[in-house]
């Protein structure tokens, strides 16, 4: 096991500087790294570093990491305008950057993917403070794409994801995996339907959009509801965010569903603790985020991937691909959805009992053991 002592640099406390933002799959992958540092090494300091606008401004302080602000925008591509003002503010925020280095003295800078990213590690190339990258998607952002060329190293959390890095960097690439909180570890089966208020004797499908929710899952969910209330072999736990909760609950209502009349469905807007339900999920209808997939194959959970057909470079895409392809879940397309099309899919997995063991087999192959120490052992090699 690596101890602070195996990290340091001529006697020195490790200094991290972590950067990322834009979206939570960039931030909290940031927030798991910097957490990994200040545990493992009882002498750390880990700086964020993100956007005055950014998501990352409302998450990272609420664990307690301090963060300092560059300015940065993203790469319009179709407008001139919009490029203009984005090579301005990334040499802003350069020169913001480059301050914070100096006076900071990080032995090691960590990108974990958003615009934020590029003047950050640029500004660390310039000091020669190594880069390491951390791609969560199986197509990787464009972010780490630009910058793959200055890394000391990338880690992957898809190892197929190095074919889209340029030939001369993929020598540099190593299949990491994807740090998830720690609570996901520590949950059991029985602890999650407890939590849940479950019964164990039911299969269990949790159904999620993520924390925004996504309007056509949950449309082909609620006729799932529908079918499935009072349903004696089957409980539901739905996720359906906050924005479209009313709705769901509106519609379910119409048709005589609802948490007090049928025991075996769960309707909420947000799940404040994932790891309960994934720890009691016989099977997940979910979108493909990289970082619900790294949940969903440390805790085993098979899943229907509904990838998100407007995320950039289309990567849910590349990401549920990656898990169908494993046998660890199947792939619906969202444009053609449906309600009926959605349930007969879940009831074909759940009438077969060996193929829904084997997914949940394959799902858990998809984990790459010890992400946390993996990076870390990274960060010594580069800082020696």
């Amino acid at each position: 096991m690596i101890t602070g002592d195996d990290f340091s640099k001529e006697g020195k406390a490790v200094r991290v500087v972590v950067t990322g933002g834009g979206t939570g799959g960039h931030i909290y992958p940031g927030v798991a790294i910097a957490q990994s540092v200040l545990s493992a090494f009882e002498d750390s300091e880990v700086l964020y570093i993100g956007t005055p606008e950014g998501m990352e401004n409302k998450i990272v302080p609420g664990f307690g990491i301090p963060m300092e602000k560059v300015e940065a925008k993203g790469w319009q591509r179709r407008r001139l305008r919009g490029t203009f003002h984005m090579m301005n503010a990334v040499g802003r925020g350069y020169r913001q950057a480059l301050r914070i280095i100096d006076r900071y003295k990080p032995q090691v800078v960590v990108g974990t993917g958003g615009y934020v990213c590029v003047p950050v590690a640029l500004a660390a190339v310039s000091r020669r403070v190594p880069v390491l990258l951390h791609e969560q998607n199986a197509y990787p952002g464009l972010a780490n794409r630009m910058l793959s060329m200055t890394a000391a190293r990338i880690m992957l959390t898809f190892p197929e994801a190095v074919r889209f890095f340029p030939r001369v960097v993929r020598g540099k690439t190593v299949w990491t995996g994807m740090p998830v909180r720690r609570e996901f570890l520590a949950v059991s089966r029985a602890a999650g339907l407890e939590a849940l208020g479950l019964d164990p004797n039911r299969k269990t499908l949790l159904a999620t959009g993520g924390s925004q929710g996504a309007k056509s899952l949950n449309r082909a969910m609620v006729h799932v509801v529908k079918q499935w209330a009072d349903n004696p072999h089957v409980q539901v736990v739905h996720a359906t965010g906050v924005r479209d909760y009313e709705n769901v609950r509106r519609l379910l209502d119409q048709g005589g569903i609802s948490a007090e009349k049928n025991v075996n469905i769960k309707v909420v807007p947000y799940l404040d603790h994932m790891e309960y339900a994934l720890a009691c999920a016989d099977l997940c209808v979910t979108r493909a985020s990289a970082g619900f997939l790294s949940e969903m194959a440390l805790t085993a959970a098979p899943g229907i991937l509904i990838p998100y057909p407007y995320a950039a470079d289309d990567h849910q895409s590349h990401n549920a691909r990656s898990m169908e392809k494993a046998g660890a879940a199947v792939v619906l397309a969202d444009q053609s959805l449906t309600g009926p099309k959605l349930l007969a899919q879940i009831e074909e997995i759940f009438s077969d009992e060996d193929r829904r063991r084997s997914m949940s087999e394959n799902s858990r192959k998809t984990w790459k053991e010890d992400p946390e120490k993996n990076i870390l052992r990274l960060m010594e090699f580069v800082c020696t």
